[in-house]
């Protein structure tokens, strides 16, 4: 009966447009809900860390999946977060209801939604939040009050912090994504390298070579190929992903058969690789969540994108990143997203780009940081 008094009562006003509402002045509790994938929510935290600066006495919740929550663990601008299992035990039309319901009781004076799915919407029409901002490609935009335009041109940092215009809040200063891995992930990593023997950590290299999508993927061949050719160097080569690319990652330490290159994938969280990574002078990796936790922890990034393009606005972010990419190709992109398979089965926009191309790019970095 709770549930549905809360679904009929918020549905009759969600229509209430911009110029009916007052935006709060002095938000006590803010909502963030980011359920989409873990690069996204990573490119979420610029936003969130500029809301703490401007009201540092707020508490800021954030709604996102399992996975995404331990990229925002430790992290000093949020108070709470709320995981949200869309997928399993949270699926479907009850748990869209057990959460409406949930943050409906906790009172909040804003939301702030740069998800865009029509479930998102659908559960902050629900929460009854007063003020509720999102973007205007969202599915169910009658649901929130302030509607910020979705400016395709820009970097995703850029958008998510346009949400907070009908704040007042706009900066010209560049705002990069900031993890937190604990105490125990830096005790972890120190193990994790003592125990190859990697004592000497001022030339470490690593090197995603996963993604959810396959033809955002380099190919294996020319990731063992990059990996010896940088070992050769004398450079240590930590191979990094998830549990998932742990298969992909032996794989190109077989195949490189040098006693410098080092399988880390599927042996650390989230934030332990990050951690990783913070100890590392470059990244190489696909268009990938990896690529994100790179620029949060501040090292320069050599991203390859395929099927994907740098202009969707998922580029990395850092000063010193680069991009690597065929143009010119009438095919490219395919999709938003990349996909499972070339559309059109030569997968030419990663197959011209060989490792000489990319053992250049870490080459020129790697000096550069040096000067």
């Amino acid at each position: 009966m709770e549930a549905h008094r809360i679904v009929s009562e918020k549905t009759r006003s969600v229509s209430v447009t911009a110029e009916s509402t007052r935006i709060v002045t002095d938000p006590k509790r803010i909502l963030v809900f980011q359920t989409a994938f873990l690069g996204d929510v990573i490119l979420t935290l610029p936003m969130i860390q500029v809301l703490h600066a401007k009201y540092p006495q707020a508490l800021i919740d954030v709604v996102t999946t399992p996975a995404g929550s331990e990229f925002l663990s430790n992290h000093p601008a949020i108070a709470e977060i709320i995981k949200y299992d869309k997928r399993r035990a949270q699926k479907g039309l009850r748990g869209i209801l057990a959460l409406s319901i949930f943050l409906n009781r906790r009172k909040y004076n804003l939301a702030v939604v740069p998800h865009r799915s029509f479930r998102t919407s659908f559960i902050m029409a629900l929460s009854g939040i007063p003020q509720r901002i999102g973007f205007s490609t969202a599915s169910g935009t009658m649901f929130y009050h302030h509607i910020i335009r979705y400016d395709k041109t820009k970097h995703e940092v850029e958008r998510n912090l346009s949400l907070l215009i009908p704040l007042g809040i706009t900066s010209d200063n560049k705002e990069l994504p900031t993890l937190y891995p604990s105490h125990h992930d830096v005790q972890f990593v120190n193990k994790f390298l003592f125990e190859r023997e990697i004592l000497e950590q001022t030339n470490l290299i690593a090197i995603a070579p996963g993604s959810v999508w396959n033809t955002k993927r380099w190919l294996p061949e020319r990731f063992s190929q990059l990996a010896r050719m940088l070992a050769n160097d004398g450079y240590q080569i930590l191979i990094v992903g998830g549990k998932e690319d742990a298969e992909l990652g032996q794989l190109i330490c077989e195949t490189s058969v040098h006693k410098l290159i080092h399988n880390a994938a599927g042996k650390m969280t989230l934030l332990q690789s990050a951690e990783l990574l913070r100890r590392c002078c470059v990244l190489v990796t696909n268009d990938s969540a990896p690529l994100h936790i790179g620029v949060a922890m501040r090292i320069p990034v050599v991203a390859i994108f395929g099927a994907t393009v740098p202009e969707f606005g998922f580029a990395p972010y850092g000063d010193h990143d680069r991009v690597v990419e065929t143009k010119g190709l009438s095919c490219r992109p395919c999709a938003i997203h990349g996909g499972q398979k070339c559309p059109i089965g030569t997968f030419v926009c990663m197959k011209n780009i060989d490792a000489t191309m990319i053992h250049e790019h870490v080459i020129s970095v790697l000096s550069s940081r040096k000067e």
